[in-house]
C-alpha cells in the first residue's frame, strides 16, 4: 500500500435476542477483541473500492465453538459479505459464554480511508 491507502476496519457487537441475554460484558468484550483482531479487508475490495457493514449471526455452543454463521443484513458487495461469513468460522472457538449457549450478532465494518 505504501502508504496512498489507509484503511480502517471497525468491529463492534451487539448481543442477539437470545433466551439469555444476560451474557456478561466481559464476555462481549473478549468477544469484540477476538473478532477485531482477526478482521482483515480482503484485497479484491480495496482495490474495488468496496467498503461497507455486513451483519451475521453467530451461534455459539456453550463451550465456546461457533456452530453457525449466518447473513443477517448484506454489506452491499459480495466479497465482503463471504468475509464476514468466513471470519467466525476461521476463528471456529470463542470463549465460552457464560449463560451457556448462545447467539450473537456482529456488525463487520470495512472502509477506506
Amino acid at each position: 500500500m505504501k502508504g496512498l491507502l489507509k484503511l480502517a476496519m471497525v468491529s463492534t457487537i451487539a448481543l442477539a435476542a437470545t433466551p439469555a441475554f444476560s451474557q456478561s460484558a466481559d464476555w462481549t468484550k473478549k468477544v469484540f477483541g477476538i473478532v477485531a483482531s482477526k478482521q482483515t479487508y480482503p484485497r479484491v475490495a480495496q482495490m474495488r473500492g468496496d467498503e461497507g457493514t455486513a451483519k451475521v449471526r453467530v451461534s455459539v455452543d456453550a463451550a465456546g465453538a461457533v456452530k453457525n454463521v449466518e447473513m443477517v443484513a448484506p454489506s452491499g458487495s459480495s466479497v465482503l459479505d463471504k468475509e464476514a461469513l468466513e471470519l467466525p468460522r476461521r476463528i471456529a472457538t470463542l470463549p465460552p459464554p457464560p449463560g451457556g449457549a448462545t447467539t450473537v450478532v456482529l456488525p463487520l465494518t470495512w472502509k477506506l480511508m
